[in-house]
């Protein structure tokens, strides 16, 4: 008995954690202080506009993704609350935005710590896009594959920074090194989701920012970025095909 009544409390209680997450996600833009990289200082070697961070412009994406994110939540905890379909995705989903919540704070004074925590950001996040239904692909799926597509890059970009930082790579051997890296989740991603293209535009969005980020300076950067680039969106052409010729 105690089993049988357990799954449905769970099932009406994950929305919300999901929703809390979500708002916790969305707030912490206004708790912290505004984050423009992390603090050069803060690395045996400073990092001083490391070749590996896309152009400043590309950091828009998120406010598309916050809005996104927020219709999701509503949506899950009340339209969908009892969705079986939606149930799979509320605890990969929360396990994400309810840490990375603290992501900004912490970048704020460990850069370590908070290139491994968005590293489980973004593991949990593809757990999530690879839990998402067919049903209700807008509402769901588009988000969440944002979200992932995005933090592929992210996560990759703390990774470039850190090993820069710590004299583990020079600047451009540290920022292809992180572009493979992305790379390699990328196609692996899209080969197991193909019908999640929008993971693979928020990959690329990313990529577009680094190589206009490199140009004219650092040309094997952009050059192994623009590798990285056809790459993923073959990948992704491959996906889109194969889903027509299913249809």
């Amino acid at each position: 008995m105690h089993a049988q009544g357990y799954l449905p409390c769970m099932k009406h209680t994950l929305p919300i954690l999901t929703l809390i997450a979500t708002a916790a996600f969305l707030v912490s833009p206004f708790l912290a202080d505004p984050f423009t990289g992390f603090d050069p200082n803060r690395f045996p070697v400073p990092q001083l506009d490391p070749p590996v961070q896309p152009a400043g412009y590309a950091f828009a994406i998120w406010g598309l993704i916050y809005a996104w994110l927020a219709v999701l939540a509503v949506v899950g905890v009340t339209l969908r609350r009892t969705d079986a379909a939606w149930q799979p995705v509320h605890l990969p989903l929360t396990l994400s935005l309810g840490p990375g919540a603290l992501w900004l704070w912490v970048a704020g004074f460990a850069p370590v710590a908070a290139t491994v925590l968005i590293f489980w950001m973004l593991g949990c996040a593809i757990w999530a896009l690879l839990r998402t239904p067919a049903q209700d692909r807008w509402l769901l799926r588009v988000p969440v594959a944002l979200y992932a597509g995005w933090l592929t890059a992210a996560a990759h970009v703390s990774l470039g920074v850190a090993l820069g930082g710590y004299g583990l790579a020079s600047g451009e051997g540290a920022a292809i090194i992180a572009v493979a890296g992305a790379t390699l989740v990328a196609l692996a991603v899209g080969w197991r989701r193909p019908d999640a293209p929008e993971y693979s535009a928020a990959v690329i969005w990313a990529f577009i920012a680094v190589i206009i980020a490199n140009m004219p300076d650092a040309v094997a950067v952009a050059g192994a970025t623009l590798l990285a680039l056809a790459l993923v969106g073959a990948m992704t052409a491959r996906g889109l095909w194969a889903g027509q010729a299913r249809a």
